[in-house]
């Protein structure tokens, strides 16, 4: 594989709108084919081996296996962004730090998740109320995951450091590799050898194990200004205190998501095992919605970054109006999709019936409202580049534990119906779009008081 030419940035001297697309398209497949090794464990277990086995995949062990990579993947955004300012801003001495910096963090903190994880898994799964007839398959699963996990935060470490200095490619092609060695070792190991929970748990570590060494692989030889080094493999602490900075209050605003998830998921378990089957299947189908939004929120926090470092700010305002009308034309194609083919979708997961019906009163109720996170995704996004991370995490921490937590607490005990669950989401979204939005303009009037357009980090300063 040839060296990347790494000589001129086109994130901070392009046409705009043209690289957020090619930054993009990479990311947001990559992140459906990532979505899909726990999707096609759902469909071929909830297929072949039935409703249980579904609930088990894709019900709490799958609310727990999340939680924990978007913990890490909030955590790691620290890392991201210290690394695409170093980056925008020439500064190669401190970008060969931050790289392993970063490997060490994510192996330290994988085998502490691990240890932790394998230990803790039945007492999560018995407080998130996991139906009985599902919770030695949920435990199962979820402790070979959790031996597994450093796969995970590798790949997942790894090719956010690609796409921080602009290589979004790269992470596609060997997740749409890996993506299909899982669905052949799904079929193989849990319709041919009849394996079960184990198989499909089995083929997910493995497949993304692959997607790991051909990430680190990639980062040892393919880059001229950014190359890994095993035996450097240590952190700096000046670096992880940056990164950490940047990174513990996403990690902070993670652990409210993944505790009112619990709580949620808990509360879907009170219904029994057809809800809890329904709510799997309807949470592997928005999940397109959540790759792409995600996919448009990284591409505006590595454009803000890299040109926050190279002083051009008036780049990051507009990056920040075109992802915006990107996400909503885009996404708002995808849930109208997910409403008109809602039934089809459903009977890809299960052929019960009772599944089905609940499955589709879910989605039909809840996905029109999902157009409102957008705003959340994009302008905290934008903000997170430019390092300013703090007061847009308790903003979204508040909208969560300040209404989508009391409410399921209080509400739900009152009105014991899916409705009132449901509704948690779009008051959570509306009230954080509603203080995130204008904080995000308080900023923007501050940041241009303060700066002419010269560089931020480097002493050269030059007009944007």
């Amino acid at each position: 594989m040839s060296k990347t030419n790494l000589g001129k940035n086109q994130i901070t001297e392009g046409i705009i709108w043209k690289q957020l697309l090619i930054f993009f398209v990479p990311i947001a497949v990559g992140t459906l084919f990532q979505q899909l090794y726990n999707t096609v464990d759902a469909i071929i277990v909830g297929r072949f081996v039935g409703k249980e086995a579904l609930a088990s995949v894709g019900g709490s062990a799958s609310v727990i296996s999340y939680q924990v990579v978007a913990f890490f993947t909030a955590l790691s955004t620290g890392a991201t962004v210290i690394i695409s300012q170093f980056y925008g801003a020439c500064d190669s001495r401190n970008l060969h730090k931050g790289l392993h910096t970063s490997y060490a963090f994510a192996i330290i903190v994988s085998i502490i998740i691990s240890i932790v994880g394998w230990f803790s898994t039945p007492w999560l799964l018995g407080i998130m109320n996991t139906p009985s007839d599902t919770m030695d398959d949920s435990v199962l699963y979820l402790r070979i995951y959790f031996l597994g996990i450093i796969a995970t935060l590798i790949y997942n470490m790894g090719s956010s450091i690609m796409r921080a200095i602009g290589d979004s490619r790269r992470p596609l092609y060997y997740l749409i590799i890996c993506c299909v060695l899982n669905i052949t070792m799904d079929l193989l190991f849990v319709v041919v050898l009849k394996m079960g929970i184990a198989g499909a748990a089995i083929a997910t570590i493995l497949s993304q194990g692959t997607s790991a060494i051909l990430v680190t692989r990639s980062l040892m030889t393919s880059y001229n200004m950014l190359k890994l080094e095993l035996r450097s493999i240590r952190p700096t602490l000046s670096i992880l205190k940056s990164e950490l900075h940047i990174g513990l209050p996403g990690g902070l605003q993670a652990c409210t998501y993944g505790l009112t998830n619990m709580i949620i998921q808990s509360a879907i378990n009170g219904f029994g095992t057809n809800t809890t089957a329904a709510w799997a299947a309807f949470g592997k189908m928005d999940l397109i919605f959540w790759a792409i939004s995600g996919a448009l929120g990284t591409s505006v926090t590595t454009f803000s970054g890299q040109n926050y470092g190279a002083g051009k700010m008036n780049r990051v305002y507009k990056s920040v109006r075109i992802s915006l009308g990107m996400s909503l034309a885009i996404c708002g194609t995808i849930l109208a999709c997910l409403m008109i083919f809602a039934r089809p979708l459903f009977h890809l997961f299960t052929t019960d019936e009772n599944v089905i019906e609940i499955g589709v009163y879910m989605l039909l109720y809840i996905v029109p409202s999902y157009s409102i996170y957008i705003f959340v995704e994009i302008i905290s996004g934008a903000l997170r580049g430019m390092g300013d991370v703090l007061i847009p995490s308790l903003i979204t921490i508040g909208g969560v534990c300040g209404v989508r937590l009391p409410w399921i607490l209080i509400m739900t005990p009152i009105h014991h119906s899916i409705s009132t669950i449901l509704i948690s989401y779009p008051l959570a979204w509306a009230s954080t779009a509603l203080l995130l939005i204008p904080y995000y303009f308080y900023r923007k009037r501050k940041m241009r008081r303060k700066t002419s357009g010269g560089c931020l980090l480097c002493a050269d300063r030059s007009k944007a």
